[in-house]
């Protein structure tokens, strides 16, 4: 029963921080914060589904032991590769995203100074 509860608990997390996403793509101004919501909040979603998932694996594969189940521990193994593949790919495709819309040009809203996009020093500009 406590299991069934936590599996509940996983999954309202996990639907909270995909809410959270949407609301951030919709309402934040530029790419950059967009980005962030998106990245951030649906990795955080999705680690929440997927363990609900990895947690009712394990459930029916500890508890249920009904043999008409076609090997649950297998679905529990197949989520945790789907977790590790999102971990791995969203922050990188969220890198590249900002990277390449800095390099063309895509300024953020509001910011008062950019590090990335001063040139590095020449040797006559070091002497001086």
């Amino acid at each position: 029963m406590w299991f069934d509860y936590l599996i509940y608990i996983f999954l309202g997390l996990g639907v909270f921080f995909n809410l959270l996403a949407g609301v951030g793509l919709l309402r934040f101004p530029d790419v950059y914060t967009r980005l962030h919501a998106g990245t951030k909040c649906t990795t955080f979603g999705s680690i929440f589904i997927i363990g609900s998932v990895i947690l009712l694996g394990l459930k029916m594969w500890i508890f249920d032991a009904n043999p008409e189940i076609n090997s649950p521990d297998v679905l529990a193994l197949h989520a945790a590769i789907a977790l590790v593949a999102i971990l791995l790919t969203n922050p990188t495709g969220a890198h590249a995203l900002a990277r390449a819309a800095h390099r063309s040009g895509v300024k953020p809203v509001g910011a008062v100074v950019d590090d990335l996009d001063k040139k590095p020093a020449t040797k006559k500009e070091v002497k001086k």
